[in-house]
């Protein structure tokens, strides 16, 4: 098979521009950054009946994503690039149908639809808005937003140093917490002015991440929700920043893409 590696702020997906279809074993293989590939995610075209293409969203381990504004904008530049298509599309991906766009700088946006806080679209047992939850010892201050896959954002002072935080330890156990029937995405932050969030993220099926589009639209639909944050802002990651604005249509992702290398490889049987 051949595939493409581009990353969004360090977030690296594997687009799948020729081979058989994929399966969960083969996507293990190819994320696997000492036996395989490497990446956090692999972005299979598929047909669509509903939109001008269609992508299956699959996580490291295996497991399918219902959506992912980064491998969202990866594959619109692949789109793009390498099979001519507009640079205004659409795609269909489990959670719908998103509208990309690539830009002349290079950089792309995707309308990532609104969010909802609503335990029936998270999914979720309990709608946490800001809720005291206790994790072991601590108290978290949690907040689940929906954006077409599951968020959970814990929200901490203006000044604090996230990094200190044992985020790590707690990005698994809120991930596979009982009040996510599917896992959940989980992201701790900190709102450094109103229009500037500062987050960690702890990806379903990946864990750590240096960035992720729909993580950056659930820290800013959350922060906003709170009354903390102008409907247009950064949010900054390890990786970099992401611009995400709310509009009536929902939020507007946008952030640029790099294409790394062009990889021909021999999975082996699954």
């Amino acid at each position: 098979m051949r595939l493409i590696k581009s990353h969004g702020l360090g977030n690296d997906y594997l687009v799948l521009d020729s081979g058989e279809a994929l399966t969960a074993a083969t996507v293990r293989w190819l994320c696997d950054r000492h036996r395989g590939v490497g990446g956090d995610g692999v972005l299979e075209p598929i047909p669509s009946e509903t939109a001008d293409y269609g992508l299956r969203i699959w996580n490291p381990d295996g497991s399918l994503a219902e959506k992912s504004g980064n491998g969202l904008r990866i594959f619109a530049r692949w789109l793009v690039d390498h099979r001519g298509a507009p640079s205004r599309h659409r795609v269909e991906v489990a959670a719908g149908v998103v509208t990309n766009e690539v830009h002349a700088d290079g950089e792309v946006s995707v309308e990532m639809g609104p969010p909802s806080f609503a335990s029936a679209d998270v999914p979720c047992l309990q709608s946490w808005r800001d809720s005291p939850v206790d994790l072991g010892p601590h108290r978290l201050r949690l907040t689940v937003v929906g954006m077409g896959n599951p968020h959970c954002v814990a929200f901490f002072a203006e000044d604090t140093d996230l990094d200190a935080l044992p985020w790590t330890t707690w990005g698994p156990a809120l991930e596979t917490h009982p009040n996510f029937p599917n896992r959940s995405n989980v992201q701790f932050a900190a709102v450094r002015a109103r229009d500037r969030v500062d987050c960690r993220i702890w990806e379903r099926g990946a864990g750590p991440t240096l960035a992720s589009g729909s993580s950056a639209c659930a820290v800013a639909a959350a922060a906003q929700l709170l009354g903390r944050a102008d409907p247009a802002l950064w949010v900054e990651m390890p990786g970099g920043r992401l611009r995400v604005t709310a509009g009536p249509g929902g939020l507007l992702l946008r952030g640029p893409v790099q294409e790394v290398a062009m990889v021909n490889c021999r999975p082996p049987s699954a």
